[in-house]
Order: structure tokens, then C-alpha cells, then sequence
């Protein structure tokens, strides 16, 4: 069975920093892409940052050079850095196995001006 876990999200003010990770199971990790999406109140879920297999990385231009998303293949783990925290990106943070139904639980960050 697939299980994606999320953990990380927290209460911060704006300009802080957090770190998600998303723990994978029951999956060949190493030759999938990941990605980090987020769900406001009211709003779609949205692409975050994706990582493909080998490495290469996209982001959400919303996102663009304060988050990094990065993987560690041997503890099947996904990470999201999120750096310069905005009130803007309070949201439900949640891991997916790019282009399947496989979502995480969520995690919350909420952002505090």
C-alpha cells in the first residue's frame, strides 16, 4: 500500500523558515517525481515545486528562488525548504507522486504578519 507522510507544518511569522518533509512507502521512489502542493481556504490546489527523478526541479513563480524542494532517494523523503515565508503562502502543504492519485495527509503552515 502507498502511504505518503507529512510532517513540518507549523505556525511562523512572515520572513521565517520551515522545512516539510514527506516520507514515502510502498512505492518505487527513486524513479518517481515528486512535487509539493498547497490548498488555501476557498482555493484550488496548487503546484508548489516539483522534482523529477533525476533532479531537475520547477517551481510556482510564486515560489521561485524562496522555496527549494530536494530528495533523498535512500530514505525515500521528499523536503520542501521554504525560506522568506509570506502571509500569502498560509495554506495546507501537501507531498504527491507527480502525475498519480497519491496525496499526503497535509500538513499546515501558516504564516503570521
Amino acid at each position: 500500500q502507498v502511504q505518503l507522510v507529512e510532517s513540518g507544518g507549523d505556525l511562523v511569522q512572515a520572513g521565517g523558515s520551515l522545512r516539510l518533509s514527506c516520507a514515502a512507502s510502498g512505492i518505487d521512489f527513486n524513479i518517481n517525481a515528486m512535487a509539493w502542493y498547497r490548498q488555501a481556504p476557498g482555493k484550488l490546489r496548487d503546484l508548489v515545486a516539483l522534482i523529477k527523478s533525476g533532479g531537475r526541479t520547477n517551481y510556482a513563480d510564486s515560489v521561485k528562488g524562496r522555496f527549494t524542494i530536494s530528495r533523498d532517494n535512500a530514505k525515500n523523503t521528499v523536503y520542501l525548504q521554504m525560506n522568506s515565508l509570506k502571509p500569502e503562502d498560509t495554506a495546507n502543504y501537501y507531498c504527491n507522486v507527480h502525475g498519480r492519485d497519491i496525496w499526503g495527509q497535509g500538513t499546515q503552515v501558516t504564516v503570521s504578519s
